[in-house]
């Protein structure tokens, strides 16, 4: 999650809303902790990878929503009054080579999963498409982003799995990467921003909250990272993992790490070689328990020797048959 895209140079004349870069700031403080989550369960320094959850991901696709709607504000507030080729397009190749930047480093950091079409990619791109709609009639902006949003449901062909056209979001795949942020139908929240921006703004401009200031070291500091959210983003992360992998050297991964990922695997395992599903879900778990006494439980890595091996293969066929002979002792 990022972005900088959202940072809304001023049409000329318009004054700044400090407001704007407070909101900015709070969705920027929850892509960190979103990415701290992320960082932790990589790093095995909890059980599992709680950003990967439906919580986690629900959380992940608020918060991109919460910046590409922003970034429609941008566009207003910077373009509204008619488009500033300079400015704009300066804007373009920061985020442009933002995006390119994430992508190489991803790619060697993470070359199973890089990041092709993140949200700075996204927000490049929208930022193009979306000046248009800066001045077409509102309604055609709400119908357009309304018809983004249901496309999913809507388009369905085979072309459009080939990955050339991944970048739409259309394909009924997802492909594999740590950010995948396709215009369809991350678009219609730009577009979204764009119609609340041009009815908004003169509204907020006007209100109390259009008038605050920050008078606080908290909310001076807020309204500075919202002015200078893609070197925020840029440089949030690879700090993130820095001190984290100085963290887990010292105080080693958690005990528990990955222990529900290998129950899920032993019941699938357990139920296509013929086990009945109930006895596999209560056998995964006596097995776990049992590997994790003797400390036989390896998810970090570390290989068996022959005889803990052995003994991993006697625990777990042991767990399963006694609850199968239980299962059929008379009653």
């Amino acid at each position: 999650m990022q972005t900088d895209a959202l940072r809304p140079a001023q049409a000329s004349g318009q004054r700044r809303l400090p407001i704007i870069d407070a909101v900015r700031a709070a969705a920027l403080l929850a892509m960190a902790s979103y990415h701290t989550l992320w960082d932790l369960g990589y790093l095995r320094l909890t059980a599992e990878n709680y950003a990967l959850t439906p919580a986690g991901h629900r959380a992940a696709e608020a918060i991109a929503g919460t910046f590409l709607i922003l970034v429609g504000v941008g566009l207003v507030l910077m373009n509204g009054s008619g488009i500033r080729l300079r400015p704009t397009l300066m804007r373009l190749a920061r985020i442009g080579g933002a995006a390119l930047l994430v992508t190489v480093g991803t790619w060697l950091a993470f070359p199973d999963a890089y990041v092709f079409f993140g949200i700075l990619h996204c927000i490049a791109v929208a930022s193009v498409l979306g000046l248009p709609f800066l001045f077409l009639p509102v309604p055609v902006t709400v119908l357009a982003a309304a018809a983004i949003f249901a496309a999913p449901l809507l388009v369905h062909a085979p072309v459009l799995d080939a990955p050339i056209l991944y970048f739409l979001g259309l394909g009924a795949g997802t492909p594999r990467t740590n950010d995948y942020v396709p215009l369809v139908p991350w678009f219609g929240f730009v577009l979204t921003g764009i119609v609340l921006g041009r009815l908004g703004l003169p509204l907020l401009a006007q209100s109390g909250l259009g008038a605050w200031t920050p008078r606080s070291a908290l909310g001076r500091v807020a309204t500075f990272a919202g002015r200078h959210s893609l070197i925020v983003y840029l440089v949030h992360q690879p700090v993130l993992l820095g001190l984290l992998t100085a963290l887990v050297t010292l105080t080693g991964p958690n005990p528990l790490a990955g222990l529900r990922a290998f129950r899920a695997d032993y019941v699938t395992i357990c139920t296509r070689t013929g086990g009945e599903p109930p006895l596999c879900r209560i056998a995964a778990r006596c097995t776990s328990e049992a590997l994790l006494k003797e400390d036989l439980f390896r998810e970090d890595g570390r290989p068996f020797s022959p005889q803990e091996r052995l003994r991993a293969q006697a625990l777990s066929q042991g767990c399963y048959g006694a609850l199968e002979a239980a299962s059929r002792a008379p009653r």
